[in-house]
């Protein structure tokens, strides 16, 4: 399997992630909505943007692997989170930037798109991650 992740010229420059990625591979994963939650189901992170960010890519990390699967093979992210605002970018990237490392995240991020939304499903939830990936 691979996957070619790249920005092609023109358009918006110095993003955390690239613009398209085009994949090879004959398994379609697609992973469900994670939250920040421990094993045991407790939330993580309390009201702290990054670290639900934290928890919520090793929960992904955690279905990935299940799947056999990696951030390699990630084509595409959507984050969903509540009470956004630009002034946040710095502490969701921190967040991001804690783990990667130790999550085979890529750097510049798989096409990722953060959208804001009033509520998600139940109040302490901030960040909601859902991921498609292309495995062999």
């Amino acid at each position: 399997m691979s996957v070619h992740r790249f920005s092609p010229a023109g358009l918006q420059p110095h993003t955390p992630y690239a613009h398209v990625a085009v994949a090879e591979g004959a398994r379609h994963i697609h992973i469900s909505g994670q939250i920040a939650r421990d094993s045991e189901g407790d939330p993580v992170g309390g009201d702290d943007l990054g670290t639900q960010v934290e928890q919520t890519l090793r929960n992904t990390h955690r279905a990935l692997a299940g799947a056999d699967a990696s951030f390699a093979d990630v084509v595409r992210m959507t984050f969903y989170v509540t009470r956004w605002s630009p002034a946040q970018i710095g502490d969701f990237m921190a967040g991001v930037e804690r783990v990667a490392g130790e999550l085979g995240i890529p750097q510049p991020l798989p096409p990722a798109s953060l959208i804001g939304v009033d509520h998600l499903f139940e109040p302490d939830v901030r960040v909601e991650l859902e991921v498609t990936a292309i495995a062999a």
